[in-house]
């Protein structure tokens, strides 16, 4: 994009074209007090700002800097001696100061690999380092920008760099988020059903009654996850970039954990709204969606779960915009198994009638809940395992129940995952990523035993070709947390307990 200023004679006017938003139009009287208040004098006449190319609509503030620049260019009171024209974003105060602006990893990302410099506030730079950006040069002040471009040489400007924050060590968790699974007391399955979700990246409900431990279980997914590659890190923060909140550098190398409301709209999940923007399983690309009481959602917001679930992506269409944006995030679902909350419950009695159970449960549909992998029945949590004082030993506080194998702790079973993930990538690296049919015909070799349960589960849980294909795909990602190549009975046997039948996703 070009920001081009002509003067010229008449009555004094400021007119910016190229389809600028209000926030734009506005920026005249931004940039007329910071050149003032920059020693500068302001262009007399009849002022003509162009935004190039015309036909993209432009909003914020990040066309302040380049617009007063334009201007100060064209009535000669700066002169470029830079052997290119650099890349410009910053808002300006009405005292020539330049305030942060949202969205400039991205640019950064493309300006980079332009080979451009760039030239930011103060307080983006770090933003713009994390894209490995070498030229780019971060300003408190308009005046200081002024003198950096006529100076002939990058060392003649003011230092203001910041340290690049480095990405996560393989195995680290993230630190002060309390997210250890070694915390969690009992629910030994909920454990299990984690580490599966963690190694093969499965979607998970989890159904329980009130005070079980569903969301305390789905905030520790995150630290059970490997962690993210540069280029992965670089996506998430990208996508960060340009939500409401912005992206915050300290954030660097984290996976996302998004956990809306229930009452959230479908355009805040999804995405979308009058200006297209990321939603809620956008910004939670490459990490977890967290969606508490599933059946308090909005109809039409589950629904439009489902193509991303399968494509991890999702395209969002208005009449004059067509954006897609990546959407490949884990979904982890928690539910009441009634309205009350205590259908099952030994220590409470459920006030609900059967078609009250029904109505709350045919609220999430069938194709929905097919599309989920793992889905696991919470009980109460024992008293006598919260009142049990944390021992020496993590070890003790975590486990599998359905193995014969000694508990593990919450790092073991991080790194338990990171290997179950790099089996998984080498077994795919000439492939997609996604397993498709081919690849699960191939990939997934099963025992002659393990073969005979698959036929009888499919035929009596009435699964459907997704159903199957799914249960295959848990199956595998169990025996890969073994080490195994073929999948055994006690592969098949686990993964089809984790999956319900068409009645239960009826």
């Amino acid at each position: 994009m070009q920001i081009e200023a002509h003067l010229g004679a008449g009555l004094p006017g400021f007119s910016i074209v190229g389809l600028p938003a209000p926030v734009v139009r506005e920026s005249r009287e931004r940039v007329r007090s910071a050149i003032l208040n920059s020693g500068y004098e302001f262009p007399s006449g009849r002022i003509t700002v162009n935004l190039a190319p015309v036909e993209l609509s432009k909003e914020g503030g990040r066309y302040d800097l380049p617009i007063a620049l334009a201007l100060l260019s064209a009535s000669e009171q700066i002169t470029l001696r830079r052997p290119t024209l650099p890349e410009c974003y910053g808002e300006l105060g009405l005292g020539g100061e330049l305030r942060p602006v949202r969205g400039l990893l991205l640019a950064a990302i493309h300006s980079a690999r332009a080979q451009h410099e760039m030239l930011v506030p103060a307080a983006d730079l770090a933003e713009a380092r994390l894209a490995r950006h070498t030229c780019a040069h971060g300003f408190a002040t308009l005046r200081q920008v002024c003198e950096f471009l006529g100076s002939k040489s990058a060392s003649e400007m003011p230092s203001s760099d910041s340290p690049e924050r480095a990405l996560l060590s393989p195995g680290e968790l993230l630190p002060g988020d309390s997210t250890a699974l070694d915390e969690v007391r009992g629910q030994w399955q909920a454990k299990r059903a984690l580490t599966i979700a963690a190694a093969g990246g499965h979607s998970l409900l989890m159904i329980g009654p009130p005070g079980s431990g569903k969301s305390m279980l789905a905030m520790r997914l995150p630290a059970l996850l490997p962690p993210l590659t540069e280029s992965e890190a670089i996506e998430v923060a990208g996508i960060a970039s340009i939500s409401a909140a912005g992206f915050d550098p300290v954030h660097w190398g984290r996976r996302p954990f998004r956990a809306p409301h229930h009452a959230s709209s479908a355009n805040a999940i999804v995405g979308g709204g009058s200006r297209l923007r990321a939603g809620e399983i956008s910004l939670a690309h490459r990490g977890v969606l967290f969606m508490d009481e599933l059946p308090e959602f909005d109809r039409r917001v589950l629904e439009a779960l489902r193509e991303p679930l399968e494509s991890g992506a999702i395209t969002l269409v208005r009449a004059s915009d067509r954006l897609e944006l990546p959407a490949e995030f884990q979904l982890i679902a928690a539910m009441n198994p009634c309205p009350c909350g205590y259908l099952g419950d030994d220590s409470r009695e459920c006030r609900c009638g059967a078609r009250s159970v029904r109505r709350y449960r045919d609220r999430i549909s069938g194709p929905l809940l097919d599309r989920i992998d793992l889905h696991i029945d919470l009980p109460r949590a024992d008293m006598a395992e919260l009142q049990r004082p944390l021992s020496a030993d993590p070890a003790h506080d975590t486990g599998n129940a359905n193995s014969a194998s000694p508990p593990q702790t919450a790092m073991a079973i991080a790194a338990q995952v990171r290997r179950s993930r790099a089996l998984q990538f080498e077994r795919q690296r000439c492939c997609n990523a996604r397993l498709d049919q081919a690849g699960l015909n191939a990939h997934c070799r099963l025992e002659p035993p393990a073969r005979r349960l698959l036929e009888r589960v499919s035929e009596r849980m009435a699964l459907s070709a997704r159903g199957y294909h799914r249960l295959l795909k848990v199956a595998r990602t169990i025996a890969d947390l073994d080490e195994s190549v073929l999948l055994g009975l006690g592969h098949v046997s686990e993964a089809a307990t984790l999956r319900p039948s068409s009645e239960t996703a009826r």
